[in-house]
């Protein structure tokens, strides 16, 4: 899949599924990979990046396989900031989509 599709919708994937649950960095890359072909080292500066910006906040939890690992829970301003990027989103999509249909003959 081309790098800079990725990289516009990766920070969109990451606050949905956050908004769901609190989760931890590795379960985000699993959950992620199990849709769209990323790497792990593309989530992380993503997850320091929005906690800096406040829409996250992070705590440690006991694990029961190994060290403590650390959650991502969404903020209310992580929130605000979801539903703002959804929008542009389903705006964006449905132009995209409207060219591909209005461009790409279907046979």
């Amino acid at each position: 899949m081309n790098v800079q599709f990725k990289k516009g919708v990766l920070e969109l994937c990451v606050l949905v599924l956050l908004e769901k649950q609190d989760r931890y960095g590795y379960e985000l890359v699993q959950n992620i990979s199990d849709q769209i072909d990323i790497s792990e080292g593309s989530v992380y500066p993503l997850l320091r990046r929005l906690t800096k910006e406040g829409y996250f906040t992070t705590y440690l939890k006991e694990s029961t396989e190994g060290p403590p690992r650390k959650y991502y829970a969404l903020t209310a301003d992580g929130r605000t900031y979801l539903y703002a990027l959804l929008e542009e989103w389903k705006v964006f999509s449905n132009g995209v989509n409207q060219i591909i249909k209005e461009g790409v003959q279907n046979d």
